[in-house]
């Protein structure tokens, strides 16, 4: 049907624009720095499950993620809630890239590939293995424990160049390789068997009461809805699909040529593709609009100052922050205007030579020193 088309296209399309949004942040997080561009991980809702101990025991969120995140994490799990794992079918970037270079492969190949069932099955297991060893070591090191690990980091980390791609991320970027080269291939390589998001909101959509039903009495057996699912459900053989593995994306349900053969279901009342998509998005971008608006959603480190009067009464403003607080993303200039400290004192403390310019990022100082990490600089002004 024409319309089924056309809300196929909408959510391609909504799908690329959330892809080119996120790779303009992070392009503009590593031109900026994360005071003016929020860092890939504070866009990602995996950061705030990541943070939680360090909130909960801590009452702080852990390097580069914000109360945003946290209302992203929220946000997702109450879709995954009413409408299963609607975010990675809909609106999640990282499926998006997979699609995408999956539609290429489909164009270059004529074809897509599918892992033997006896493979396949035991493989969809290990994304709850990857969440689990992420939580544990998330929780147990109160970091970003996954960041070198995390093709998504990688992503978001190529307008660096190679050298941190080849240096920090060197195991995201061949896990990005790997998936890039698998959906070429395979439909949603990554997230059927490595994504621990996926995996997290896979076990909250079983609590879910929505679900697709098939109607036998109108169903004429085509196997459309089997062939276009990217997720590889064998949704013509089944009655009802419940599976933590479905995406919500409604493929299905727009690829069947019968009418009500595939219905999507909330406690037994048929809900259209187009309320799901719209709901969805109005949802996720209304609740981001709410706390944006209330002052709660934060992506970027606060502003902090410290407002001082001189001998005349002037008030002038300073900056004031704690050595913990030293991000990657300031310059030697900024650090030694933050704590007052002589540029060349700051070198000093630093043990690095003079002839690094003032404008140098901390985090890019390992393009001349190999082994300098910024957790010395934060050291060395404690």
């Amino acid at each position: 049907m024409k319309s089924n088309k056309l809300l196929k296209s909408l959510r391609y399309f909504l799908l690329a624009v959330f892809l080119i949004l996120i790779t303009i942040e992070a392009y503009l997080h590593q031109l900026l720095g994360g005071s003016k561009s929020p860092s890939i991980h504070a866009l990602c809702p995996y950061g705030a499950l990541e943070s939680l101990y360090s909130l909960i025991f801590g009452g702080t969120f852990i390097q580069k993620i914000f109360s945003g995140t946290l209302i992203l994490l929220i946000i997702t799990l109450l879709i995954a809630l009413i409408f299963r794992k609607s975010f990675c079918g809909l609106i999640c970037p990282f499926g998006a890239l997979q699609e995408f270079f999956g539609i290429i492969g489909k164009k270059i190949f004529k074809t897509r590939l599918t892992v033997p069932s006896n493979i396949d099955k035991p493989l969809r297991y290990l994304k709850y293995i990857v969440l689990a060893i992420t939580l544990y070591f998330a929780w147990k090191t109160a970091g970003l424990w996954m960041n070198p690990y995390d093709p998504w980091a990688a992503y978001g980390h190529i307008s660096e160049g190679i050298s941190s791609l080849t240096g920090e991320y060197l195991i995201a970027f061949i896990i990005l390789i790997v998936t890039i080269i698998g959906s070429l291939l395979y439909d949603r390589f990554f997230c059927k068997y490595l994504c621990p998001m996926g995996a997290f909101y896979g076990i909250i959509s079983r609590i879910s009461p929505a679900k697709i039903v098939r109607n036998n009495d109108t169903c004429i057996n085509c196997g459309l809805c089997s062939k276009n699912c990217p997720v590889n459900i064998k949704v013509s053989e089944l009655k009802e699909i419940k599976s933590a593995e479905c995406i919500n994306c409604q493929t299905c349900i727009l690829s069947c040529p019968e009418k009500n053969a595939l219905e999507f279901k909330i406690k037994n009342k048929s809900v259209k593709p187009v309320f799901i998509l719209s709901f969805v998005i109005l949802l996720f971008f209304g609740g981001i609009g709410i706390t944006k608006l209330t002052g709660i959603y934060q992506d970027t480190p606060p502003k902090i100052s410290l407002e001082t009067t001189t001998a005349s009464g002037t008030k002038t403003s300073e900056i004031k922050i704690n050595p913990e607080e030293i991000k990657g993303y300031m310059t030697l200039q900024e650090v030694s205007e933050a704590f007052k400290v002589d540029l060349n004192e700051l070198y000093k403390k630093l043990n690095i030579p003079n002839s690094i310019p003032k404008d140098t990022k901390l985090k890019d100082i390992k393009n001349f020193i190999a082994d300098f990490k910024v957790e010395k600089a934060r050291e060395a002004l404690k």
